[in-house]
């Protein structure tokens, strides 16, 4: 719908606006951006106190969908998603089968346009079958519709497969997202290798774990000149590597998620399940070193690696229970109390790395309010709070290691192609309220 949106504070890195503007939708787009548009022939919203971001791009999502719907389905992800602010996700080929065939992408598009929720931009396998053993198809699935490729949840054990899937997807234009980790190093872990793990006697991961594979890909996108993207950087030791090869001049992106930056291994203490991850949560020196590289830049981007699970396999005991937190839905309050507040991050830097940075890394559209690009936005509120609360999440996955946690921040409104999609913590399609809420605030103009 055709909307004039009046009295919030724009954020924008991607056209380095940061200021009250006023916002005009026409036609699924942004029309106009300026601070007064004068007179206009629409409904107004006026949006005093809240801030009006590009919306956020999660470039690591696990939908679950095919083969896992116990866990998430494609619908319950997407209503995560814009419940959070997200109004596009890059979902994750791990799935059952795994996205390595043009029928598994064109389903999981036809089930994205059926929840018609946020956009979905399916990735492809690096490898058949996930199996490390030979490439995907690429070619193929970038033909219908991928938008990088991956076998995240494993690593590419073999180099010299690793430097080919580097090269054909630079021919591609497309980017390979790498999961760190070697295998023989992290074999059989369940936690970070250090004091609270040796305490409760569980096997650990060592940092070297990740950095090794770190170090191996950055070596291989120096060989292939590709489009290397590094997921869920966790340790102070990777970090590291990643300013050596800044300082090289090799070009990569990188990402951390909201638990890394927030939680160290003591989260793990009782045995609690739902901090359990891979990468584990590791030390407050690590910690403190992920989020001095996402301040300063040399960590690109964040995001949430929304790894959702059935409660009942959460509740098994921390050996066998699974690897993953549920985050569409806190990621953006919980940085936005525990870094923004507290004068850790610039809420423009957080914005950037929500939002601008996902969508260049991606290649995609998005991250944008520059006239002329689609209404995809998320309206934030800064002062209201409330605790995180799992039992009202949209995802089917409760798993959370922030649950009665007080955050402020949250999202009160997403659009996309100009149609709103959440509006007052209720969904589109997916909560009764929804459309007397929206008529609500369309009839009161004020959200």
């Amino acid at each position: 719908m055709d909307l004039l949106l009046r009295g919030g504070i724009i954020i924008d890195p991607s056209c380095r606006r940061e200021g009250p503007m006023e916002l005009l939708i026409q036609s699924g787009r942004v029309a106009a951006l300026a601070p007064s548009l004068g007179p206009v022939d629409v409904p107004v919203l006026e949006l005093a106190g809240k801030i009006v971001l590009p919306g956020l791009i999660d470039l690591h999502v696990h939908l679950r969908e095919p083969g896992e719907e116990h866990k998430e389905t494609i619908a319950t992800g997407l209503a995560a998603a814009v419940a959070g602010g997200f109004t596009a996700v890059a979902c994750m080929p791990n799935t059952s089968p795994p996205v390595d065939s043009r029928e598994t992408v064109a389903y999981i598009r036809e089930r994205a346009a059926r929840a018609d929720l946020a956009r979905v931009y399916p990735l492809g396998a690096i490898t058949a079958g996930q199996r490390g053993r030979e490439l995907a198809p690429m070619a193929e699935l970038a033909e219908a519709g991928v938008k990088g490729f991956s076998d995240d949840g494993r690593p590419v054990p073999d180099s010299m497969l690793m430097l080919r899937a580097l090269q054909s997807a630079r021919a591609l234009g497309l980017p390979v997202l790498s999961h760190c980790e070697d295998l023989s190093l992290a074999a059989g872990g369940v936690a970070h290798g250090g004091g609270t793990a040796a305490r409760l006697g569980l096997p650990g991961i060592p940092a070297a774990a990740e950095a090794v594979a770190v170090a191996r890909d950055l070596l291989l996108q120096q060989e292939s000149g590709g489009l290397l993207h590094l997921a869920h950087i966790s340790s102070r030791l990777s970090v590291s590597l990643l300013a050596w090869a800044r300082e090289a001049g090799i070009r990569f992106s990188a990402e951390v998620t909201p638990h890394h930056l927030l939680l160290t291994e003591q989260a793990i203490e009782g045995f609690n399940t739902n901090a359990k991850m891979n990468p584990p949560l590791r030390q407050e020196e690590d910690r403190q070193a992920l989020c001095e590289a996402l301040c300063s830049g040399l960590i690109d981007l964040v995001a949430t690696d929304h790894a959702p699970h059935h409660q009942k396999e959460k509740e098994k005991d921390f050996m066998t229970a699974p690897f993953g937190v549920s985050g569409l839905e806190t990621a953006f309050p919980l940085l936005f109390t525990h870094l923004v507040e507290r004068g850790v991050l610039s809420l423009y830097r957080l914005v950037e790395a929500f939002s601008t940075a996902p969508a260049r890394v991606l290649g995609v559209a998005g991250g944008t309010l520059a006239p002329g690009a689609a209404a995809d936005l998320v309206v934030i509120d800064p002062l209201h709070r409330k605790k995180v609360q799992k039992e009202n999440f949209f995802s089917l996955g409760k798993n959370t290691p922030f649950q009665d946690w007080e955050l402020q921040g949250y999202p009160v409104l997403t659009m996309v192609g100009g149609d709103v999609k959440m509006c007052r913590g209720e969904v589109k399609s997916c909560s009764s309220n929804f459309l007397p809420v929206w008529q609500g605030v369309l009839k009161e103009g004020r959200l």
